[in-house]
């Protein structure tokens, strides 16, 4: 009589644990919360954005229409003759070549002004370092005036010259300290190691903590590229050169006379010493939305590339940690 043996056995694979929390309940006061939450938002952003697509609407919809404010919601007869016209500017490509030049070299400068000066502040080593960087901030609050500065940059030679755009605006207060205050927040065994390797003062600056501000750098460079692309008060004050207006100054000398512009197109019989054609109906409501569109795109077009450094630049820089 033979034995009976039991089937073997399966291997009982061991389960890997459950990692995955549960999710909370969602009772009714949250997800009434998250819908007012969500809500005030979307209002916010409809808010913010409205402006803007107000003016591009009006600056494409037809001129008597947006002259009577009836252009509010979607355009009406859409056309690009108003572009077309502000861009017959006599000077406005040389002016669009300035603007880009100081806003580009302006940034450039101040932010690599605003780096060192902030990483030097914190060297402990450093001669004389709370009086010069007091003397530094105290010119947050103090001013000699706008008379003593036109003076001082005629005697400087800075009129009638482009670095006018470049040399008052390199060291910037504000700027310098978000960049102290983001280089205190760094591990100091960063600089103890390449002092030990050798390194001077610049290489440490240059090599190991200029790579590692970018955050900051992108909030400094986006905050001084706007200054810089939105003045024409500089201009007014120190620029008689007509070629060295700005792509802004331009503009704004072209609103300032819109009203007479707009007459001026509607009558003339010909070419209006190229700036405005005599086959245009424009009115100053239309030239200043479609300048106002010019002045604005570029920037709404760069923010968003430097949007992701700037939250992370502004915290890690107005807080000590």
């Amino acid at each position: 009589m033979t034995a009976l043996t039991a089937p073997p056995k399966r291997p009982v694979r061991p389960t890997r644990p459950h990692n995955r929390k549960p999710e909370p309940e969602r009772h009714g006061g949250d997800v009434m919360f998250a819908i007012i939450n969500y809500t005030v938002f979307a209002l916010l952003v409809v808010l913010c954005a409205y402006p803007f697509y107000y003016l591009i609407i009006n600056s494409i919809s037809a001129n008597d229409v947006s002259a009577l404010g009836d252009v509010r919601l979607w355009p009406i007869d859409v056309h690009l003759d108003n572009y077309k016209e502000v861009f017959k500017l006599n000077g406005l490509p040389l002016a669009a070549v300035v603007s880009i030049a100081r806003t580009v070299i302006g940034t450039v400068f101040t932010v690599l002004a605003s780096a060192f000066l902030g990483f030097m502040f914190t060297q402990k080593k450093m001669w004389a370092r709370q009086f010069w960087y007091r003397f530094i901030i105290i010119t947050m609050y103090f001013s000699a005036g706008l008379i003593p500065v036109f003076i001082i940059m005629k005697n400087l030679g800075l009129t009638n010259n482009f670095w006018v755009y470049v040399l008052p605006f390199i060291v910037q207060p504000f700027f310098i300290i978000l960049v102290k205050t983001f280089v205190e927040s760094m591990p100091e065994s960063l600089q103890e190691a390449a002092e030990l390797d050798g390194a001077n003062i610049v290489q440490i600056f240059f090599r190991v903590y200029l790579p590692n501000m970018t955050p900051i750098l992108a909030t400094v460079a986006i905050f001084s590229a706007v200054a810089q692309w939105n003045s024409f008060q500089d201009t007014l004050i120190y620029i008689t050169d007509q070629s060295l207006y700005t792509l802004q100054y331009l503009l704004y000398m072209f609103i300032n006379q819109a009203s007479s512009l707009a007459q001026a197109a509607q009558n003339a019989g010909g070419d209006l010493s190229g700036i405005v054609s005599a086959a245009t109906s424009q009115t100053p409501t239309s030239i200043r939305m479609t300048v106002s569109v010019i002045v604005v795109l570029p920037i709404i077009f760069i923010y968003p590339l430097f949007q992701r450094f700037f939250v992370k630049g502004i915290m890690l820089g107005a807080v000590k940690g």
